[in-house]
């Protein structure tokens, strides 16, 4: 059995790798860099989007080198809006975000439903620079902006049994080309313990680059939990409910044996088919070596101490 504090897990030696290094190297990773090509319609970028307030977190952000907009907007997965990488930015108006409601219950004392305005006004919003890894071996660099979402946890008050926190995304196969077809079981859904979910870095997000979120990115509130692989960030989520069982992820349903509940980055636990080892930063030539917990070891390995990392995938 492989647990987290065994000598193959050195999270020393993770978490020497600084973000300074990148931060003071930049230039010269840049310089060296390969633009991705970019296909876009120019109404789908910051100047059709709604300025939101926001302070600049000093605790969580790294100091790497963000991607830019066009790369943010352009390259992604976000099945409901179609499979291809840049089937969401061309589809992305077919995504409704009007009258847009999360409703969050379950095992609470104070079950409450909040709009898209609320989520920008109710919450002290902050600018969270965070690594994003997909699971197919590429990752990003994205300023979210957001509040972290045991603010929510503390606001509806968990009853005791409450063990686990279910998210539920939209259903719109009216309007939505993806869901037309059952490349998945919709509505997507994901889930994360409690601990994972009070953990400072877990992010509700609302906004990116200082505006609203566009609607490829997971309008108008997605999840974010940069140490876990990027299908746990679920988008447009309508739904949030506390549960006492572990609850029913999209993806983990689909393929059990390669998509688990965790979903921890984890460079020496592959996927079947991507080596996790090392991933490619878009923007740049050449690949990188991926860190435990996507470099967030500091923060989350207390949360996984004793657990066997292969059989928990």
């Amino acid at each position: 059995m492989v647990e987290i504090m065994s000598s193959k897990y050195n999270l020393d030696t993770e978490n020497s790798i600084t973000d300074e290094f990148y931060f003071k190297n930049r230039r010269k990773i840049m310089t060296s860099a390969l633009a991705f090509p970019l296909f876009y319609s120019s109404n789908l970028f910051s100047s059709t989007r709604k300025n939101i307030p926001f302070i600049k977190d000093m605790d969580f952000s790294t100091n790497e080198q963000t991607n830019t907009i066009k790369q943010i907007t352009s390259y992604n997965n976000f099945y409901e809006l179609g499979s291809g990488k840049r089937d969401p930015m061309f589809n992305s108006d077919r995504l409704k975000t009007d009258e847009w409601t999360l409703t969050i219950d379950g095992l609470v004392e104070k079950p409450i439903i909040l709009n898209a305005d609320d989520l920008i006004k109710k919450y002290e919003l902050e600018e969270r620079i965070y690594r994003l890894r997909c699971v197919e071996a590429w990752s990003m660099v994205v300023p979210w902006i957001g509040f972290e979402l045991r603010n929510i946890i503390r606001e509806v008050k968990p009853m005791y049994n409450a063990k686990y926190l279910a998210f539920e995304s939209i259903h719109d196969p009216e309007n939505l080309p993806g869901q037309k077809r059952n490349i998945l079981k919709w509505p997507y859904r994901e889930g994360l313990r409690m601990d994972e979910a009070l953990n400072p870095l877990s992010l509700i997000s609302v906004g990116l680059y200082g505006k609203v979120l566009p609607n490829q990115n997971g309008a108008p509130v997605r999840l974010i939990v940069p140490w876990k692989y990027g299908f746990k960030s679920i988008k447009s989520i309508v739904r949030i409910s506390f549960v006492e069982d572990q609850p029913v992820c999209t993806w983990n349903q689909q393929t059990p044996d390669e998509y688990g509940f965790y979903s921890n980055v984890n460079p020496y636990v592959d996927h079947p088919r991507w080596s996790q080892k090392r991933e490619r930063r878009i923007g740049e030539f050449g690949k990188r070596e991926t860190l435990l917990f996507n470099g967030y070891s500091k923060f989350v390995s207390n949360l996984y101490t004793g657990m066997d990392l292969e059989k928990y995938f």
